[in-house]
């Protein structure tokens, strides 16, 4: 019998660790699951910043938009905390959470027709 050594091939379920639209649907996805599981941002943001710079452009623009998607919630989220106290940071609170919804559903959808996001240095949408 002759053994031929011939790498395995990669499994598809590898692909979205890698750089490109598989890997940043997954990071908009973790960052949805956050809201039931909260580490699952961290990780989003690590697979955010540990492939920025490695794909397409139009792809780099979803890198951009998820890690400032990450930062500014985290952000709104500081202040509506510190605001709580008189009483508006429970609303401006509810308001991040649809923020960084509304981010990730955009970044899916655009991602998903294959498109760039047009301003991913935006605050807003």
């Amino acid at each position: 019998m002759t053994e031929t050594n011939q790498p395995t091939p990669p499994r598809k379920t590898d692909r979205w660790l890698e750089p490109g639209p598989t890997n940043i649907q997954v990071i908009y996805i973790l960052y949805l699951v956050s809201f039931v599981i909260g580490i699952s941002a961290l990780v989003g943001i690590v697979l955010a910043y540990m492939n920025r710079g490695k794909s397409e452009a139009w792809i780099e623009t979803h890198y951009t938009w998820a890690i400032r998607t990450f930062w500014i919630g985290i952000l709104y989220a500081l202040i509506s905390m510190v605001l709580m106290v008189v009483g508006i940071g429970f609303l401006l609170l509810l308001a991040v959470a649809v923020w960084i919804v509304v981010r990730a559903v955009v970044g899916l959808q655009l991602v998903g027709r294959g498109e760039p996001i047009k301003n991913p240095q935006s605050w807003m949408l």
